[in-house]
């Protein structure tokens, strides 16, 4: 995925690849093989105001504002969520806040279908990571 491409680029990119896929176990594969590509999050990041609530397996995520973009660092202790955030992060790591605070995610992960293909959990937990991004989002604004 190219630095430069914009959030609506990046959501493309993730259709075109989820498109690919005939079947949810292989687009769940998909997600989890997202997830081990994250770059190991630092001790120091495991910290638990970088716990995200509401999810069912333990996420972490970190957040740096660099030159009026955020950029995440996440980790799971669960391979799918771990995938969740991996897949989040390529849609909003590297962003402004308005970037973030404009993007529909609730209609980008239906356009992927991913709330669908989760346990109730698991969607749950997915929308508390958006809910977090667009928090640190507001705060950097």
């Amino acid at each position: 995925m190219s630095e430069t491409a914009s959030i609506d680029e990046a959501l493309n990119e993730l259709v075109e690849d989820f498109d690919l896929f005939d079947d949810w176990e292989d687009r769940i594969a998909y997600v989890i093989d997202m997830g081990k590509d994250l770059a190991p999050l630092p001790d120091a990041d495991r910290i638990e105001t970088n716990k995200v609530p509401g999810c069912a397996a333990q996420v972490w995520l970190a957040s740096e504002a660099r030159d009026g973009r955020l950029f995440f660092r996440a980790d799971s202790d669960s391979a799918i969520s771990k995938g969740n955030v991996a897949l989040l992060l390529r849609l909003y790591s590297g962003r402004t806040p308005a970037e973030i605070s404009a993007f529909d995610a609730r209609a980008a992960l239906d356009r992927l279908g991913l709330p669908q293909a989760l346990t109730r959990q698991r969607a749950n937990g997915l929308n508390s990571m958006v809910g977090r991004i667009r928090q640190e989002a507001l705060a950097a604004a």
